[in-house]
């Protein structure tokens, strides 16, 4: 879920409701834990950590914790007291802008207006962004829980200035995605579901049952790669049949063509479905169209 703001808006907000300008920037840390902690222990920070007034705090608390869209944006452009700031006026004036672009493209009800969302770094200069991962619903009724953002970035339109000797204004938009929290979170998904991770986009494996077939399950690999069959045979002379199945289950092949002797002499291959354990004999001229059937997408 997208989740947007703008550093403007909440300093106009910290202005009006009576922060000092020297605590901006640590009560905008604050307000950035609001996805972690409640309201009640952020304010508890703010007041008694940081030494903002009671009265302060409960201003900006009334507006921290709304969220919507463009009908929210509609109704803080007409609150007296934010409008009292024009910075805030400005970036609400955009933020109705990008609400309009983003009805345009058919995603303005995917996106959330939310003014909890701070992005601590000083250098923010115009609208922040973070993209929240929610779980899924456990039951009806139940809401979805957030399990962390996943990616986050915004405007910043002072910071190139800094490192050029001339100090040109270049405008900046940046995103940085979590990629190790997003594969945390997959593994933790693949762990409850129970699936396994394909590592390999390989259709077939040529095994053998019996000792001394090396060369027949090279030249039948050989005969599915001319094929366009994506095949691969385990490199070891003389592997045991469990293994080379054991194998297939852990990497996802789907399929094992298995060479013996009796099936040489009969002129065909043994085709066995890793998942369901199912083996069918199959003609040496048919294999070729059996796998490919097995292992379309439908």
């Amino acid at each position: 879920v997208p989740q947007v703001n703008d550093r403007r808006i909440l300093d106009g907000m910290f202005s009006v409701c009576g922060v000092p300008d020297s605590k901006f920037r640590t009560i905008c840390s604050s307000v950035d834990k609001l996805d972690k902690m409640p309201w009640e222990e952020v304010r508890s920070e703010m007041v008694g950590e940081k030494g903002l007034s009671p009265e302060a705090a409960d201003h900006i608390g009334e507006y921290v914790q709304l969220h919507g869209g463009l009908e929210l944006v509609e109704r803080l452009l007409q609150d007296p007291k934010l409008c009292q700031s024009q910075q805030a006026k400005e970036g609400l004036g955009d933020m109705r802008l990008l609400f309009e672009y983003l009805r345009l493209f058919g995603i303005g009800g995917q996106v959330s207006f939310d003014l909890s969302l701070a992005r601590g770094l000083d250098y923010y200069t115009g609208v922040i962004f973070e993209a929240v991962l929610l779980q899924q619903e456990k039951g009806p009724g139940e809401e979805a829980a957030g399990v962390g953002s996943v990616a986050g970035g915004g405007r910043y339109d002072g910071l190139v200035g800094m490192f050029d000797p001339k100090g040109r204004r270049v405008p900046c938009v940046g995103l940085s995605v979590g990629i190790e929290r997003i594969f945390s979170i997959l593994e933790a998904r693949l762990e409850a579901s129970e699936e396994k991770i394909r590592t390999t986009e390989t259709q077939v494996l040529v095994a053998s049952a019996q000792k001394k077939l090396l060369e027949e399950r090279l030249k039948l690999v050989s005969e599915l790669w001319d094929a366009g069959i994506k095949a691969e045979v385990l490199y070891k002379k003389n592997p045991k049949l469990l293994s080379q199945l054991q194998y297939c289950e852990d990497t996802g092949i789907p399929l094992v063509a298995i060479v013996g002797e009796q099936e040489l002499k009969d002129g065909v291959v043994k085709l066995r479905v890793v998942a369901s354990r199912e083996e069918v004999n199959v003609s040496r001229e048919s294999l070729v169209e059996e796998i490919k059937r097995r292992t379309t997408q439908p």
